[in-house]
């Protein structure tokens, strides 16, 4: 098995039945074993694990599991467009006429959805974070950002783009072997996590003014929300899906700005659910704009 294995492989753990699909990013030559380093294609994971421990994956297999991760985000994105047409017809009704029902006055409305900068550890997750944003018209900024690097980049980017939503994402994980949760020496990226939304948090201090998601599988949850996050992972220290992130994100983008959203109704959006995410009371940031333009 260890002369098969190599770096670029899409391979599963068989202690784990291969339940994930993982790419080999590097292979450390150990005096014992050799270890394989490994991201997460579906999950927002780091990894190490024995080269005899892992079984390659034939296409037809990755192919199988791809179907499974589309199906779930087709579904998410269903529930999404069916109840922005909900979320429309209320908030049109904030106003002194009743606007749907009237296609005149509601016509003449146009939204300005919240704005999203997006820094991710992993480029190939951020493309498809960058892609999803683009299906679900929330205007957004993407960079490839190593999550060490997060802390000392952020404010240059928040000055610049000046979201009303920032996401700090990539790969995390408890080292191997390790039981105290509550140790952030045991995790592989919480502390860079942390530390970028305190540098953000100096920046913007104000929770509803600039809304923060930070962290990836199995971060340290509670630190992320003492350190300034409005929603972060993992409360339970489990693994996440690549686009809960995302879908966050959309539900506070087109929430309205006169509506304080509960964490249940964000988190329901999500695939994970609330062991995977949590969070608090945020205040939507979508605003209505009238008249619309002709233009």
């Amino acid at each position: 098995m260890k002369n098969q294995i190599k770096v670029g492989d899409i391979v599963g753990r068989i202690s784990h039945s291969s339940d994930l699909l993982f790419k080999v990013t590097e292979i450390v030559e150990d005096k014992e074993e050799p270890q394989a380093i490994l991201r997460g294609i579906d999950v927002r994971l780091f990894a190490d694990s024995p080269l005899n421990d892992l079984v390659k994956k034939s296409q037809a297999e990755i192919n199988k599991m791809r179907q499974t991760f589309i199906k779930k985000n087709s579904e998410c994105m269903r529930q999404i467009f069916e109840r922005r047409i909900e979320d429309k017809s209320r908030n049109f009704f904030r106003g002194e006429k009743p606007l749907i029902g009237n296609q005149e006055w509601s016509e003449e409305y146009f939204e300005i959805p919240g704005s999203v900068l997006h820094l991710d550890g992993d480029k190939d997750y951020l493309d498809l974070c960058l892609t999803t944003y683009s299906q679900l018209n929330i205007p957004a900024q993407g960079f490839n950002i190593p999550e060490k690097e997060q802390p000392k980049v952020i404010i240059d980017y928040l000055k610049k783009y000046r979201p009303d939503i920032l996401v700090l994402t990539g790969h995390d994980g408890l080292i191997k072997s390790q039981t105290d949760f509550q140790n952030i020496k045991n995790y592989r990226n919480s502390q860079s996590f942390i530390e970028a939304v305190h540098k953000a948090r100096e920046y913007e201090p104000g929770r509803d003014d600039l809304i923060i998601f930070a962290g990836a599988c199995q971060s340290h949850y509670e630190a992320l929300i003492n350190a300034g996050a409005n929603f972060a992972s993992s409360p339970q220290r489990i693994l996440i899906h690549a686009f809960d992130p995302v879908f966050i994100v959309e539900k506070l983008a087109y929430s309205s700005i006169f509506d304080v959203i509960t964490v249940q109704d964000i988190i329901a959006n999500t695939i994970t659910g609330t062991e995977g995410i949590g969070g608090i009371e945020t205040r939507g940031r979508l605003r209505l704009g009238y008249p619309k333009s002709p233009y």
